[in-house]
């Protein structure tokens, strides 16, 4: 079972979009607009936002109940698949893209999977957003929270989103990718409700340890106010050119 299984409602409801100067790069990036195919695609934020620049656009997720709660759009079409078996026909996707989710795949498996999928120059992205960012006054308790108190329920392939996926292989003839950082602005609530949708804390809460979401609510209610915030997180994109001068790399097989 993947972490993410269950919760679909939550997740669409507050995990966070991406800006458009992301998209913008990633289609300019792309040989065309024919086909985007959006991998581990969740409930959708990067998919929806692709839909509006591209012919058609293919999300897939492993998990139902995520893809039950995605963003509907006229030109996507959700299937159930991993990452690792892509359900897409051969050569046809001019963009691939994976958005907070490449650090759970096998890699070397799903890189074989881009390779049968992409046109001749397709575009990949893979796409990480990093440690949220909150005012100064809030940061020292939030801190305290991601490293102590619900660090040790990180799974170990959350050290990719920590690094900035300096750590993950990558055997694409890179594409430059200007600086994106999303920003939001939310309620006290609102960036709770995004911390329940972390696989830590649902491990946290299957250990019997989830008192650490309510208790850093607590401690920061002071602080944040009735009013809103601003929260932002710093955006890596690994960008690439899939096709006969990218490098083949180990597959893994």
């Amino acid at each position: 079972m993947t972490w993410f299984d269950v919760g679909g409602a939550d997740y669409a409801a507050f995990r966070p979009s991406y800006p458009t100067e992301l998209v913008d790069a990633l289609v300019a990036a792309a040989p065309d607009t024919r086909l985007a195919v959006d991998v581990g695609c969740g409930t959708g934020q990067l998919t929806s936002l692709l839909a509006a620049r591209f012919d058609r656009v293919i999300g897939l997720d492993p998990s139902d109940d995520q893809l039950r709660h995605a963003v509907a759009a006229p030109a996507v079409d959700y299937r159930v698949a991993t990452a690792e078996h892509l359900d897409v026909p051969d050569g046809v996707a001019a963009l691939i893209t994976v958005a907070q989710a490449a650090h759970w795949f096998d890699l070397p498996a799903f890189y074989d999977e881009v390779r049968r999928v992409a046109v001749d120059g397709a575009a990949l992205a893979l796409i990480t957003y990093g440690v949220v960012v909150l005012d100064a006054d809030l940061r020292e308790r939030f801190d305290r929270f991601y490293v102590e108190e619900i660090g040790p329920y990180w799974p170990p392939e959350r050290r990719h989103v920590d690094n900035g996926y300096a750590d993950l292989a990558f055997p694409f003839e890179r594409l430059p990718v200007p600086d994106v950082v999303i920003e939001r602005t939310w309620s006290l609530a609102e960036f709770v409700g995004y911390l329940a949708t972390w696989s830590a804390t649902r491990r946290a809460t299957e250990a019997d340890a989830d008192d650490l979401l309510d208790r850093l609510a607590d401690d920061l209610a002071p602080r944040w106010g009735r009013g809103t915030r601003a929260v932002r997180w710093p955006v890596t994109v690994l960008l690439g050119r899939v096709g006969a001068g990218s490098p083949a790399g180990p597959t893994g097989r």
